[in-house]
């Protein structure tokens, strides 16, 4: 887009020229024309550079759109639905519990979205155990050491009045259980109904049941209709942020829509998640060596030697944000593109992002769309931040996490329940296979490429489709851990086609 200083400045060259024609000998005609060409693309040029929108400023550029041929509209395109919605009401066979003197504590465990599902899946338990439901204590001793209360997080109001009339949530726990005997429970991960009927048995001895660690407490399949339902009504009715977060979320979305389409980048390159993976492709030793005795200082990451070469040929690395742009370039989306990068700091700051910059400059954190003071609030709190993320990347245009985890699949699984919104999962495997092959020489980034990238996330682009089931060939309990996640994908349960008799 050229400003209205280039507009001028391009019409006042353009009347010296006119002028000019008429007084100047023949042989200086194409010199003059061909002068003041080069003048004016440089000068747009410049512009074009400088032209970087503060998003901050919500007035710019209203409503300007970042494409502007029709060609490149597929690349914003919705999925076909096939007629699919929402559908979470329960069956006509569900029916109110009757007794509520029993309670279930819950100490939710690991970050955000972690502690989200487990939550979600708590409800559904208690549901199942005919308990009442004390607001969950979350982790405040994970590696993001963050002291934030629910309500903190969540609205707690709405979360105990929209699960009324289906589980019995309370605040804190009666003052006369506080010292009675309580039982401590770690629940078997991935459990079905039956699972939960055996553990109702502890009725007879005690009063409260404490839960350690809520994550992965409930299987993803082999589970009744009615539970499926709850945990939907639980995740995206009743698990909502709370006021502020809400505020300041879709006050971030206001301001990225009002210069066009964005993607929504879930960035997951930072220390932490490097550590945890044991991936150091594209590092300097030091910063491998950090990482290693991060890694070393973790009890629970250090059960077992990682090779890191191997983790990024099997696809088990995030991308680096090098990877991430030659990936959306392949795809087609122009440097132009507006991208939104969900996500912590940065391992390795504006060295790795600087990689990223070269290929797609229009890029924005939370930090820099906001206002200072609009944050200040939430500073210190990672989880907080996370949901503004959170919010960001389910309304986004498109959703590209460059990592599978508990935040990619949430959000996936959200834009799917809301109308199955774009969201492109890379192929990190495929991809770093075509990587290794243009950096050997044995293939240049052009339209071949471009076309075996396209052609090999066809059907990556969050097209309905009905869960997974567990990997072929895997046994016994071992196979549950390999099934779809319930919230990545909630289809069938808690989507159907459109005239379906428990419509939400």
């Amino acid at each position: 887009m050229v400003s209205g200083r280039g507009r001028t400045a391009f019409r006042s060259s353009s009347s010296r020229v006119a002028l000019a024609l008429k007084k100047a000998p023949a042989f200086f005609l194409l010199f003059i024309v061909i002068s003041s060409s080069v003048a004016f693309l440089l000068v747009v040029s410049v512009l074009q550079k400088q032209n970087v929108p503060d998003l901050r400023d919500a007035r710019s550029n209203q409503g300007q759109n970042v494409f502007h041929e029709d060609g490149e509209e597929w690349l914003w395109r919705v999925p076909l639905s096939r007629k699919l919605r929402p559908c979470t009401k329960p069956t006509r066979s569900y029916t109110a519990p009757e007794d509520w003197d029993r309670y279930i504590t819950v100490r939710s465990n690991g970050g955000l979205n972690q502690m989200r599902t487990g939550i979600c899946d708590m409800v559904a338990v208690a549901r199942m155990l005919n308990a009442t439901l004390v607001i969950p204590q979350l982790d405040r001793k994970s590696f993001w050491q963050d002291s934030s209360s629910f309500s903190d997080i969540f609205d707690e109001e709405h979360f105990i009045a929209t699960l009324k009339g289906d589980v019995r949530i309370v605040k804190e726990l009666p003052k006369e259980l506080e010292s009675v005997p309580k039982a401590r429970k770690h629940f078997t991960s991935w459990s079905s109904k039956s699972y939960y009927e055996d553990i109702a048995q502890l009725w007879k001895t005690y009063k409260v049941i404490h839960v350690p660690k809520s994550d992965s407490r409930l299987s993803n399949n082999d589970v009744p209709l009615d539970i499926q339902r709850l945990r939907c009504r639980a995740m995206y009715y009743a698990l909502r942020f709370s006021r502020p977060i809400e505020e300041i979320g879709m006050k971030l979305v206001e301001r990225l829509r009002s210069h066009g389409k964005y993607i929504a980048l879930h960035l997951r390159y930072e220390k932490d998640m490097l550590s945890f993976t044991g991936c150091t492709y594209g590092l300097t030793d030091n910063e491998a060596k950090e990482l290693s005795i991060m890694r070393q200082n973790t009890n629970h990451w250090k059960t077992k030697q990682i090779n890191s070469t191997e983790q990024r040929i099997g696809g088990n690395c995030p991308l680096t944000p090098k990877e991430v742009g030659i990936f959306l370039r392949a795809l087609g989306y122009p440097s132009s593109t507006l991208i939104y990068i969900a996500a912590g700091e940065i391992y390795g700051g504006d060295r790795h992002l600087a990689e990223l910059k070269s290929y797609f400059p229009n890029l924005y954190f939370k930090e820099t769309v906001a206002m200072p003071e609009e944050l200040e609030v939430f500073a210190s709190h990672a989880s907080q931040t996370a949901a503004i993320d959170y919010i960001v990347s389910v309304e986004s245009d498109v959703f590209v996490p460059s990592y599978s985890g508990n935040m990619a699949r949430a959000v996936e699984g959200h834009r799917r329940f809301l109308g199955h919104r774009m969201t492109i999962s890379p192929d990190r495997k495929g991809l770093v296979e075509l990587f290794d092959k243009t950096e050997a020489g044995e293939l240049k980034e052009g339209p071949f490429f471009s076309s075996l990238v396209s052609q090999m996330h066809k059907s990556r682009l969050g097209t309905p489709r009905e869960r997974k089931g567990p990997l072929p060939g895997v046994k016994g309990r071992a196979r549950l851990r390999t099934e779809e996640s319930f919230y990545e994908n909630p289809f069938p349960e808690c989507i159907c086609k459109t005239g379906h008799t428990h419509m939400a």
